[in-house]
């Protein structure tokens, strides 16, 4: 099934029967023929979502204020009637937030609070962090010390300067600071679903700001289990970059490794198959390494040029004057996320940060 099928003629059936206890003039029937348009099959999910906000505010206030009373009680009702385990199909609700709250960010705000812990509400609260940032920063703040762990999170999520498929916030990918405060707050969580996002969020700064996540890493590394592991997810990036300062900071040194055997199976791959690539890695030292694997591609683009993406094969210990063979493939399949074009492509395996021998193949 694809995502965009959750929204079925049997979600928006029970919907409507619960929105017309709450509603006042909600005509269910109306509701779901406005909802399956001619339009809909060809609709993608987020075009499902803000399609089904629209659809909403046809029956709901036009002013805000009390739209967003409206909302908050719908969200106490679909609770009520058990209605949950459809919160990804539920961001049509922070999405109508979104929409038509942006003019009123006190009702906007108190709404998102009630909406959260029902569905996440990380993409909708960006627009008022760009628009609103002293007041929302505020109320982020808040919510990092709340009980509820969906609002923890949204505190961390919300404000990443590159939040995936989100409104990306050039203020803070320029300067991360205004939310260090929070994040501080946040990397002691007792949630691992919290304390995910924190690393997420280092993560991003570290795209734009590297200095600033290398200082924080150096200070939470060791202070606890749960800060190493955020500090780890946090730096990944930059660890797939290679950096230095966090290469050092893991103690990772490529000088006692060494390459053999490298090959490619083929140097012909089918868009749809996968290259396979076989090799041999030897430790010389009379000690215990730590060893990161990688292997970087470099994708041709339409243009002909290539990018550079780094992906992780393993992280071990290994043994003194020891040698291990590898065989590793990688998928060529089709995939929404990624465009394949067709001809030249490299490969270079990557040993604790630094690349080594570059090998040739072809997509086809």
């Amino acid at each position: 099934m694809l995502l965009k099928d959750l929204y079925s003629p049997a979600f928006y059936q029970r919907f409507s029967d619960i929105a017309a206890t709450v509603i006042p003039g909600f005509a269910g029937k109306r509701f779901q023929r406005m909802i399956f348009s001619k339009e809909w099959p060809a609709l993608a999910l987020k075009d499902r979502m803000k399609h089904s906000a629209r659809t909403l505010h046809a029956f709901m206030p036009t002013d805000f204020n009390t739209a967003a009373i409206l909302l908050e009680e719908l969200v106490t009702a679909l609770q009520s009637a058990s209605f949950t385990g459809a919160s990804l199909a539920f961001m049509f609700l922070p999405q109508y937030v979104e929409e038509y709250g942006l003019d009123y960010p006190d009702a906007a705000i108190r709404a998102f609070e009630i909406i959260t812990p029902f569905s996440s509400c990380e993409f909708a609260v960006r627009p008022f962090i760009h628009r609103y940032p002293e007041k929302t920063r505020t109320a982020l703040l808040r919510w990092a010390i709340h009980p509820n762990q969906h609002l923890r999170r949204l505190a961390s999520e919300g404000s990443r300067p590159r939040l995936p498929w989100g409104m990306a916030l050039p203020a803070l990918k320029k300067d991360p600071s205004p939310f260090l405060p929070l994040l501080e707050i946040l990397k002691d969580d007792p949630s691992e679903y919290v304390r995910r996002s924190v690393a997420n969020h280092l993560n991003d700064i570290a795209k734009d700001n590297p200095a600033v996540v290398i200082a924080i890493a150096k200070k939470w590394r060791g202070q606890s289990q749960a800060t190493d592991a955020i500090v780890k997810h946090g730096c990944r990036s930059l660890l797939k970059q290679g950096r230095p300062e966090i290469l050092s900071l893991y103690k990772l040194k490529a000088a006692h490794f060494s390459i053999s055997g490298f090959r490619l199976k083929s140097k012909t791959v089918r868009v749809g198959g996968f290259l396979q690539m076989d090799f041999t890695v030897s430790n010389a030292s009379a000690k215990v390494q730590l060893l990161r694997l990688e292997y970087a591609l470099w994708f041709r683009l339409k243009n002909g040029t290539h990018y550079r993406k780094v992906f992780k094969i393993s992280e071990r210990e290994m043994p003194a004057r020891s040698s291990i063979d590898y065989s590793k493939k990688h998928p060529f399949k089709i995939i929404t996320t990624r465009t394949y074009y067709k001809g030249a492509h490299r490969i270079s395996l990557v040993v604790n940060g630094q690349q080594q021998t570059v090998l040739d193949f072809r997509l086809c």
